[in-house]
């Protein structure tokens, strides 16, 4: 295929359009913003080589002058979307800075409901990516402990934004394609439940919901689940 190498490759250090010819009519910053375009519209399920081709204009295999994969598209993709992540100066509180990316991570998901499917550690050092995480280190800075510890704060920090989200994004598609309202849904599961700790087989789970009936507040479990993360690392003295 034109353009593809048969070893190993990272997308950031190819040349930016592969081939000789006129100059190069596209960026990778408009290849990335087409593909964008159609996975917020469609799904990431609708993003291909070709349907991005169309959404600029040019030719299919055209397109793999510039990106020689689909997986490089995808890194595209979500260098794009980590751009959008927006520093701010550190106030010199690690844990309510670390808390303040963790919110703006989960926004951005939410704009972008796709992202969580492709967030991989394979992705990380791309551009935008790489000026993410000198932020998130700069934050850091007030944490005594090594940069390795600091980067595994932020891999699991971000592993936790990821999972909630993609719960959310999961539980959101299946209300909306149900028959009935969620509310309903919720009424017919808690009734089923009650019906079968009343058996008395699950006295433990009897006992948990004696003790806290709910409703479950999710976004207190958020932020405590984010709070315990980072209470793993607070140096202990």
């Amino acid at each position: 295929m034109t353009g593809r190498s048969a070893v190993p490759e990272v997308i950031w250090a190819r040349p930016k359009r592969a081939g000789r010819g006129p100059r190069a009519a596209y960026s990778r910053a408009d290849i990335a913003a087409a593909a964008v375009r159609i996975a917020d519209a469609d799904g990431l399920d609708a993003v291909s080589m070709r349907h991005v081709a169309t959404e600029l204009g040019c030719g299919t295999m055209s397109l793999y002058n510039y990106v020689p994969r689909k997986e490089d598209l995808y890194e595209l993709m979500v260098d794009a979307i980590s751009g959008e992540h927006e520093p701010w100066e550190p106030t010199g509180d690690w844990r309510a800075d670390m808390l303040r990316v963790a919110h703006q991570t989960r926004a951005l998901m939410h704009r972008h409901p796709w992202l969580p499917r492709l967030m991989s550690p394979v992705y990380g050092f791309s551009p935008n990516a790489l000026r993410y995480l000198e932020h998130c280190l700069v934050c850091l800075d007030p944490l005594d402990a090594s940069y390795g510890t600091k980067m595994e704060l932020i891999a699991m920090l971000n592993g936790v934004v990821t999972t909630y989200v993609g719960n959310e994004l999961a539980t959101a598609e299946r209300t909306r394609s149900l028959p009935w309202s969620e509310e309903q849904e919720q009424a017919m599961r808690i009734a089923y439940l009650g019906s079968r700790i009343a058996t008395g087989a699950y006295p433990r789970m009897a006992a948990a919901f004696t003790q806290d009936a709910g409703p479950i507040d999710l976004e207190a479990v958020f932020e405590r689940a984010l709070g315990r993360v980072l209470d793993a690392f607070e140096p202990k003295g």
